[in-house]
């Protein structure tokens, strides 16, 4: 069976064949924007391509019910495998993202086998994926975000999905402690400062690996300063300046401790320190 994946690409060229046919289906193609609610005389191959060509139209929500409809009046027939995909993929790009989803979650449920449940998987994932920036502080779409990129990366490890969903997973990832930042950075300037470290510690011990880093090194250092803990905020200008010497927060923690006669250096015995002997001593125990 051609996947569905595999249809879509090929649906400029057919729908293009069939116009330039005239419309052998009896002018259901050339019916006009008009959406056909009574489908019972048609074929399962007549309503795909009639799906196909609303999408060459940009005509999403229309392509995604004929879609449902091949699946509704075909259910066990190759063409409802086929459509059941592309009508996936016709939510998606009408942003209706719930019932994108859903019919994604429907294909790997019946068809876990098939090539296309991998993108199946990526669909369900993008569901998620693509709301991210619309959600504001609630970040409950990004953790099902990253849930569903890995289990692409988990499942399909040699799909060509794979590769982006790893980007995409970092870019969540990312995401994540960038908001972690912003509210310690609202704390901060409020001078919250307890409240600002645990947002910071949160970027430090569970974050470590994104961008955001740091920034969370330097705002740490000036929490601790502000509630005249010097050894915690020796200790992570010393992390600072052993992983991020290049980056403006190691020379704005330097500035800020050196002004003050300090050293970057690890002191005492905090969370702080433990990090700095397992990361850069290697000391574990």
């Amino acid at each position: 069976m051609t996947g569905g994946r595999s249809a879509f690409r090929k649906a400029a060229v057919l729908v293009l064949a069939l116009t330039l046919a005239g419309c052998g289906d009896g002018g259901f193609l050339s019916s006009g924007s008009q959406r056909v609610e009574n489908l019972d005389g048609f074929t399962a191959e007549q309503i795909f391509e009639r799906g196909e060509y609303e999408l060459s139209r940009n005509r999403a929500d229309d392509a995604a019910y004929y879609f449902g409809e091949i699946e509704r009046l075909y259910p066990y027939s190759a063409w409802a495998q086929r459509a059941l995909i592309m009508q996936a993929f016709s939510y998606h790009q009408d942003r209706d993202y719930e019932n994108s989803r859903a019919a994604s979650q429907r294909f790997i449920d019946f068809y876990p086998a098939d090539d296309d449940a991998a993108y199946a998987q990526y669909l369900l994932a993008l569901s998620y994926y693509d709301q991210i920036d619309e959600v504001g502080r609630d970040q409950g779409l990004t953790f099902q975000a990253l849930q569903a990129l890995r289990a692409v990366i988990e499942r399909y490890p040699d799909s060509e999905y794979a590769t982006s969903a790893i980007l995409k997973f970092d870019l969540a990832f990312d995401h994540l402690a960038g908001k972690e930042m912003e509210i310690g950075r609202y704390y901060l300037r409020r001078q919250h400062y307890s409240a600002a470290i645990n947002r910071f510690r949160v970027v430090v011990e569970d974050f470590q690996t994104t961008t955001h880093t740091p920034e969370a090194l330097h705002r740490l250092v000036e929490a601790y300063l502000s509630l005249g803990l010097v050894d915690e905020a020796q200790t992570a200008g010393a992390i600072l300046g052993y992983n991020y010497r290049s980056t403006e927060w190691y020379e704005d923690s330097y500035k800020l401790l050196t002004s003050q006669g300090l050293e970057l250096k690890d002191r005492g015995n905090n969370w702080l320190s433990q990090i700095y002997r397992q990361t850069i001593k290697g000391q574990w125990l």
